[in-house]
């Protein structure tokens, strides 16, 4: 039973946190760059792990209930996510400007960990995954079955972002290159993009 609970909190993180969202596509570049990308994985694997644990402990509730919160978040995460779309999108084209030989700019670790802070608390979606429905599910358990979901959405997490870090860092020669490189960060800029819509299309049907 306490295997079945595990496997359960480990599948439906998955589920989360696999389609492409700002972590996702900051975990990218941060891997194609080689830059700070294990220490970026492991600062996501700790904001999951403390926000679903806010869910299970029963934050679902008041983030549902509290309108003024939910107006907070929404708005921060449309200006956040449109900017960083732009960000991304200057980043695209500035790519044909340069050679194979240019030399990646890497930020420093202070800028690598503000911006995790960043993608992951001024993004509502993150909330709505972690807390709202995560949350939800592991808050109907009760005692020693809630660490053994929580163990489960962590090990997801960790499974998860480890496997994109590496495998982004591992082909990052081939995904650095120029065309290439512009194609990711286009997609990302829409991606942004669409998710910052959708929250003003959640807002505009409050």
């Amino acid at each position: 039973m306490s295997l079945l609970i595990l496997a359960k909190g480990f599948t439906l993180t998955l589920s989360m946190i696999m389609p492409i969202g700002t972590q996702n596509s900051m975990l990218i570049n941060q891997g194609i760059n080689q830059n700070h990308h294990k220490m970026t994985a492991a600062l996501f694997v700790l904001y999951d792990a403390l926000l679903i644990s806010i869910g299970v402990l029963g934050g679902s509730i008041l983030l549902s209930q509290n309108a003024t919160l939910f107006n907070m978040l929404t708005w921060g995460g449309i200006i956040f996510l449109s900017v960083y779309g732009l960000l991304s999108m200057k980043s695209a084209f500035s790519q044909s400007k340069s050679t194979p030989d240019t030399v990646l700019k890497k930020k420093s670790a202070k800028i690598v960990f503000l911006t995790t802070l960043a993608v992951t608390f001024l993004n509502p979606h993150a909330y709505i995954d972690t807390v709202m429905v995560i949350g939800s599910v592991g808050g109907q358990y009760s005692d020693d079955a809630k660490v053994y979901f929580l163990i489960g959405c962590v090990l997801g997490s960790l499974t998860w972002f480890s496997c994109l870090a590496l495998g982004a860092a591992k082909l990052s020669k081939q995904l650095s290159i120029p065309k290439v490189k512009m194609t990711i960060d286009i997609i990302i800029a829409l991606v942004m993009w669409l998710v910052a819509w959708s929250l003003f299309n959640t807002w505009m049907a409050r």
